[in-house]
């Protein structure tokens, strides 16, 4: 079973991603911020990361980076309301591999992570 990460501020955007992902068949680890998402990356090794790019402490892209020096191809996926092109471009060039704009649709959410995964 694929396991993914979630690393969302807002506690029902959180739940609402970790229900999609769990009844898409994913295992799933949640993290408050970006700090607790990296202690639990390191923990639980998940082969997915979904992140929110705002949240207070660590952003989504401190972490995005220093996921990355420990593992360089884990596949990352940005949820965020950050919309302009130059958002996109900076996300990507922080190691994004897929950026998402708030709201998607729960399929967007799926078909990401199974491109990423290498499922379906």
């Amino acid at each position: 079973m694929v396991k993914v990460m979630v690393v969302e501020d807002t506690p029902s955007e959180r739940e609402l991603i970790c229900i999609y992902l769990r009844e898409g068949g994913y295992e799933v680890v949640s993290a408050v911020d970006g700090q607790e998402g990296l202690k639990k990356f390191e923990q639980a090794k998940p082969q997915v990361v979904i992140t929110d790019l705002v949240m207070p402490g660590m952003s989504g892209l401190e972490m995005c980076r220093a996921i990355k020096k420990l593992v360089q191809n884990v596949p990352v996926i940005a949820c965020t309301s950050k919309s302009t092109d130059l958002d996109r471009m900076w996300g990507m060039k922080q190691g994004v591999n897929v950026y998402l704009t708030k709201p998607f649709s729960r399929e967007e959410l799926l078909q990401a992570v199974r491109s990423l995964a290498g499922v379906g």
